[in-house]
């Protein structure tokens, strides 16, 4: 297919594809998707071999938030069956953050519900920080609370945060109909404040809330305009309970689809599968690691994922291995750069150009015992069917007095 070649070799090159090229990825037919994921996998060889990076998130303040997000199972009217709970002290988040670094997590995520923090939230966080690396020697810790007034970040980079998320989550033209207590505006100024700050940024979006193959192209070229060293990419878990519990509109073809469109157009930046993997791809996981070089282990913030070794499993059996502490995650060039894209200009994924939370929420199977892909899975359902035997809410680890999945 001339397609493929072509932005194959652009990948290598890293040279970005144009926006025409981007939209007819997301229009191959699934006959076709088999080859599509092997032309976007040798891109994802080239700069990042076989390594698979092990991130685990620690939900510091769950539920109760006063934003409106749709997707969000924490958001303001939600009547969703999640934890609650206010601020895990300093040592309650090491701990929970010691489960995931123990199965092999290399990043640790804080992340906290809410429009953004206090000038006191951050000093809690700084707290938090320091607890885990005090006893987790070379541990990333990336830090998720919504929006940054002036002088935030930098605070949180002082107190030893390597990185922070904050989601577009979804094209500008669209935005407003997600979210309306705040603005698309607001989240790329606050991945920017991240950015000045010499944070790494982690930027994403979430694919399945009714999105446009134009809205999704938007967004991934927003995120290259960024710049972020990690793009989480989110399928949307339709939470009873939320405005969109019944958007189920993703297949696990699609969602493939979308991982390659991504990995082409950023092909050098780490791009994380985020919520919503065990409910979408199902048992087409391992094939979506030829696309992208990372995602999380275990469970999400409010919803539970497939067991911790299901993952470890599934990685090494899909010929991958996990990313040791040792190893620097972005190529050589980007890393030189002190995290930018280094590739300014033509190629790269951004020019430099130019968040709430960063929703890795609302995602997992629940497989509760013994970690298969998703426990007890019906056969297939047709495209758009409701799949809620997939989705469980979280009631063990963080806010728990249970042991963590990971």
């Amino acid at each position: 297919m001339d397609l493929l070649n072509t932005l194959v070799d652009k990948g290598l090159r890293r040279e970005l594809p144009t926006r025409e090229e981007a939209l007819a990825v997301l229009a191959t037919s699934d006959d076709d998707v088999l080859d599509v994921v092997a032309a976007a996998g040798r891109v994802r060889r080239q700069w990042f071999g076989r390594r698979v990076k092990l991130n685990y998130l620690v939900n510091l303040k769950s539920g109760l938030c006063p934003e409106d997000c749709s997707y969000c199972s924490q958001r303001l009217g939600s009547t969703a069956g999640i934890l609650k709970y206010t601020w895990l002290k300093p040592e309650e988040a090491s701990r929970a953050a010691a489960a995931g670094l123990a199965g092999g997590a290399k990043r640790v995520c804080l992340v906290a519900s809410g429009r953004g923090p206090t000038d006191r939230d951050v000093d809690r966080v700084a707290g938090t920080i320091k607890a885990i690396k005090d006893q987790n020697e070379g541990v990333e810790v990336c830090a998720c609370l919504g929006l940054l007034s002036d002088g935030q970040a930098e605070r949180l980079r002082e107190a030893g945060a390597d990185a922070y998320n904050h989601n577009l989550n979804t094209s500008e033209g669209t935005y407003g109909e997600i979210t309306t207590t705040h603005t698309y505006a607001d989240r790329v100024d606050t991945v920017q404040k991240a950015h000045a700050a010499g944070l790494s940024a982690c930027s994403g979006l979430i694919a399945g809330m009714g999105e446009s193959d134009e809205d999704l192209v938007d967004v991934v070229f927003s995120l290259r305009e960024l710049d972020p060293d990690s793009v989480p990419v989110n399928f949307l878990i339709p939470v009873e309970g939320t405005p969109l519990a019944k958007e189920w509109n993703l297949t696990p073809q699609r969602c493939l689809r979308i991982l390659a469109m991504v990995r082409f157009v950023c092909p050098d930046v780490e791009v994380r599968i985020a919520g919503g993997r065990e409910v979408h791809l199902r048992t087409m996981q391992p094939l979506a690691l030829h696309l992208a070089n990372s995602i999380f282990l275990g469970d999400y913030l409010t919803t539970e994922g497939q067991a911790g070794r299901a993952d470890l499993e599934m990685i090494a059996d899909a010929g991958f291995e996990v990313e040791g502490a040792e190893q620097v995650t972005l190529p050589g060039h980007r890393a030189a750069a002190g995290g930018g894209c280094g590739s300014h200009g033509s190629a790269g994924c951004g020019s430099h150009e130019d968040g709430g939370c960063g929703s890795h929420e609302d995602a997992g199977c629940g497989s509760h015992e013994g970690g298969g892909v998703c426990g007890s899975v019906p056969a297939a359902a047709a495209a758009g069917e409701a799949r809620t035997d997939l989705v469980a809410v979280r009631r063990r680890g963080a806010g728990t007095d249970l042991a963590p999945n990971a």
